[in-house]
């Protein structure tokens, strides 16, 4: 005989289902909801804001407030893991595990809407964390204000640890981001003709060459960064000269300081390519929300003491890696940390077949359960 599903398990499946690109999560959002209102309501409050949902677990004293931030977005991404629970969404996928992380916000939730503890406890369920910045966004709409967190924590689902497995760092853990975006605009002809053209694949072929230079030339080795130029479009056939070429890319740093460096010699790049060739380029360089996940020295210290303690947590110290996560811009206004949780996958975040092993789902629920009740009494 079968054992039963674990409650928190099939929430996952469930959400898996359901993948919406950052802001137009409303099926999500309606899920999220018709749980959180059906918990006991006694210490819970509710402010909705777009797709997002911040719940107060209110406390008994109420002196701090420690905030427990997930994303609810999923990806633009065909999802190819043939599960039977797999998205019904086409071309949308819970590629980044935000299903796994959302029902362990829901597990915790449930836990404290029967606990109250000293202090007041926030869930945010924030959208868009791939696409828009939906941290910054919610900071800057002064939604989190009355309600703002003295301590925030988040975690990431990290296929390349094994179940049971958490890391973090003291600084700074994940990169900060900015795209590119690039359009060269010149003169297309025929293949035969090359005078009476001006070539943008040439052009836009050259800005991708002498990007790469800056990380060689200009970035400090020791410090390190990247730039990825991820697409490439121009032309229409093989005898005709390309007059329009588009690209697109990231940029990722992990300091603030680092990043306006990159992005001013892209900007400079972009102005030679125009000289050089003749030609226009449209250069647009969006940071967003995406600061560097720096975490702070105290509160980490004492989550990675917590994790070291815990017998059922095998604690790994994380090197700084060069994702992305809009965590940073909320841990950029508040204290806080945010952390990995293994869930085993031989396929990385973003990809089509990514499948954690969701029995990292009540451990970690289990191990949060513990370490907020530590923190709100």
């Amino acid at each position: 005989m079968m054992s039963e599903l674990n409650p928190f398990i099939k929430i996952r499946r469930d959400l898996h289902q359901i993948p919406e690109i950052g802001l137009l999560e409303f099926k999500t959002h309606a899920y999220l909801m018709d749980y959180i209102t059906a918990l006991p309501q006694e210490y819970l409050e509710i402010i909705e804001w777009e797709t997002a949902i911040i719940v107060r677990v209110r406390g008994k004293v109420g002196a701090k407030t420690i905030g427990w931030r997930t994303d609810i977005d999923g990806l633009p991404v065909s999802e190819e893991t043939g599960l039977p629970f797999k998205s019904i969404h086409p071309n949308q996928m819970h590629a980044c595990g935000h299903d796994v992380h959302m029902s362990i916000a829901l597990g915790l939730l449930t836990y404290f809407s029967e606990h109250q503890g000293q202090n007041h406890l926030v869930f945010l369920f924030q959208p868009a964390e791939e696409n828009a910045g939906g941290g910054k966004l919610l900071y800057d709409a002064g939604v989190l204000d009355a309600w703002m967190p003295d301590e925030f924590y988040a975690l990431h689902v990290q296929p390349n640890l094994k179940v049971g497995q958490i890391g973090t760092k003291v600084g700074t853990l994940f990169a900060g981001t900015c795209t590119i975006q690039a359009k060269f605009s010149g003169k297309s002809g025929h293949a035969a003709y090359p005078h009476e053209a001006n070539d943008m694949i040439v052009a836009a072929s050259q800005f991708v060459n002498q990007t790469q230079t800056i990380i060689s030339r200009n970035v400090d080795p020791i410090e390190g960064a990247v730039i990825t130029l991820g697409t490439f479009h121009a032309g229409t056939t093989g005898n005709i000269i390309s007059g329009e070429a588009s690209l697109t890319g990231t940029i990722r740093t992990l300091t603030p300081e680092m990043s306006r460096l990159m992005q001013e010699r892209v900007r400079q790049v972009a102005h030679g390519i125009e000289q050089s060739y003749q030609c226009q380029v449209e250069l647009i360089l969006e940071q967003g929300g995406y600061y560097p996940v720096v975490n702070t020295e105290k509160e980490t210290t004492e989550l990675i003491d917590f994790m070291k303690d815990h017998s059922k947590v095998d604690f790994i110290s994380s090197p700084t890696a060069m994702t992305g996560e809009d965590f940073g811009y909320l841990l950029d206004k508040t204290p806080g940390a945010m952390f990995w949780l293994g869930v085993d996958s031989p396929y990385g975040l973003h990809h089509s077949m990514m499948s954690p092993k969701e029995e990292a789902i009540p451990l970690a629920i289990e191990v949060l359960e513990a370490f907020l009740t530590m923190k709100i009494n």
